[in-house]
């Protein structure tokens, strides 16, 4: 007897539909085939005890399963759910017709409980492509697969509901998720927030350009004077996702399987702010099973590196790649594939390696030779994509001790949204620019041409503060920010002027201050 079931293998982002064929012959052998791994292979021990625990007796005869396509290749405890119910549909335990209408996926425990996979979106996302009629999967994934819609979606606690299910002997509702509902309830639910920040101002002025251009920033200062604090604020200010965003960012994480149990979408924009000690395979992904790295992982929002000279050399400089392209292309000897990263990339480091250089209330110790080694961690070409260098001084204690709250991040949102939308209007005839940031350099000729007198300033400006070459276009495209942010139309000199103010790295003397 060959009875047909199906399921979804899972590559990046894209899932395949995979028909497991169980054929029942006399006999007491059991083979699997189908380019499986061994998590799979060892599937059929706990498809045995789950079987026996929920009441059926244990299979007696030859099995044969063939996983199809057999050229991808099958990974993890997925496919329990799939292999066992056509097993037992196979013995006639369960009804053979209702077997063509749904996809399943799902872990089996040895008392019969279905535990969460990964990917489940993906693979519900490719139930409602191939047409099936519904998906079923683990009652803790059923909330991240409901938000397809024109797919009925059922969560089962135990394989022995899958099948009085299937053979109609009890009757189930799909879950149903007003996705807009859960996207917009939960978009500006932030735990951090700039009213918290005493002082520093500009930093925060800076933060705001940056936000509203979608531009790379480094911030440099001493210990304590709240670089990374502000940074964790930044998710607090950014435009809020898209539904688009939200599902494309929600599947990734799916993916990775570090998507919260019970989540349907992710509705904030995430960061990720990954530890110095973090190898390259973790920062860009690829491991054995292709998981997405961190890049991947803040998509559509923030990558935080604290202590930025503190990374591996090699681990700063993978990132090249991915803030110039916007997405990561992984190949391995058994796969090649592709995710994307567009992130806004945020990076904090001391100015020396005893974090004092500068600060007129602690004394340095450190010689130029050491500061410019400590400084030359950080490669120019890696250094050539952060747009605001932002130096961020120790708060004075009347500062500090004040309390009044500063500006909400709500009132800075609003500035950086009306900015944005200038930005949406500006790029909808360019295909994948959004902000500021990605434009080309035909772009920054086009809409960020400076006037005379702007001319003449960053002419002045590289002269005397020796900025370097690669600092001009980046300094045209944070005047254009800036410029959105006011409502002008034209690029002026004073937006210039607080442009080349963000570009302190670039000074030739500023390591010998």
């Amino acid at each position: 007897m060959l009875v047909k079931t199906y399921s979804a293998a899972v590559t990046a982002l894209e899932a395949t539909t995979i028909t497991i064929e169980v054929n029942l012959a006399r006999g007491t052998s059991f083979h699997l085939s189908g380019l499986a791994d061994t998590a799979v292979k060892e599937s059929y021990d706990r498809i045995r005890a789950a079987i026996e625990n929920i009441g059926y007796k244990s299979p007696t005869a030859d099995l044969t399963i063939n996983m199809s396509p057999a050229d991808i290749r099958k990974e993890g405890s997925g496919y329990d759910l799939p292999l066992a119910i056509g097993i037992l549909a196979a013995y006639s335990k369960v009804a053979e017709d209702a077997l063509k209408d749904y996809m399943m996926v799902g872990e089996l425990g040895l008392d019969g409980k279905l535990k969460p996979v990964s990917g489940v979106l993906s693979v519900a996302i490719r139930a409602r492509k191939e047409k099936f009629k519904g998906l079923i999967v683990p009652k803790e994934n059923v909330r991240e697969a409901a938000v397809v819609n024109q797919l009925e979606v059922y969560g089962m606690e135990n394989i022995a509901d899958v099948i009085a299910f299937l053979n109609g002997a009890e009757n189930c509702e799909p879950t149903i998720i007003d996705t807009r509902k859960e996207f917009y309830d939960h978009q500006y639910a932030f735990d951090l927030d700039f009213a918290d920040v005493r002082g520093q101002e500009s930093v925060k002025r800076a933060l705001e350009v940056a936000a509203a251009g979608g531009h790379n920033v480094i911030l440099i200062g001493p210990p304590g004077s709240g670089k990374s604090m502000m940074a964790k604020r930044l998710p607090s200010i950014l435009p809020p996702l898209s539904l688009a965003e939200s599902l494309e960012t929600t599947q990734i994480h799916s993916v990775a399987g570090i998507l919260p149990s019970g989540t349907s979408l992710i509705s904030q924009r995430p960061f990720r702010s990954p530890h110095h000690t973090i190898s390259q395979v973790a920062m860009t992904g690829g491991t054995q099973k292709a998981q997405p790295g961190e890049v991947s992982l803040a998509h559509n929002g923030v990558l935080f590196c604290d202590e930025l000279p503190e990374f591996s050399r090699a681990t700063l400089e993978v990132l090249r790649q991915p803030l110039e392209d916007r997405k990561i292309t992984i190949s391995r000897a058994k796969y090649t594939i592709e995710y994307p990263c567009s992130f806004m990339f945020v990076a904090s480091m001391n100015p020396c390696p005893c974090g004092y250089y500068g600060d007129p209330t602690h004394h340095c110790v450190c010689t130029p030779g050491q500061i410019q080694r400590y400084m030359n961690r950080i490669s120019g070409p890696l250094l050539d994509r952060m747009d605001l260098h932002i130096e961020v001084p120790v708060v004075p204690f009347n500062q500090l001790s004040q309390m009044q709250q500063g500006e909400p991040s709500e009132v800075i949102r609003a500035r950086v949204i009306a900015a944005r939308k200038c930005q949406e209007e500006r790029f909808k005839a360019f295909k994948g620019v959004y902000c500021n940031a990605q434009m080309s350099e035909r772009m920054i000729h086009q809409f960020c041409e400076p006037d005379e007198a702007s001319l003449n300033m960053l002419r002045m400006a590289m002269e005397r503060l020796h900025l370097s070459a690669r600092a001009y276009n980046r300094i045209l495209k944070v005047a254009r920010t800036i410029a959105d942010i006011e409502g002008t139309e034209r690029v002026q000199s004073h937006h210039i002027a607080e442009a080349i103010g963000y570009r302190n790295l670039d000074r030739g003397d500023w390591s010998e201050r």
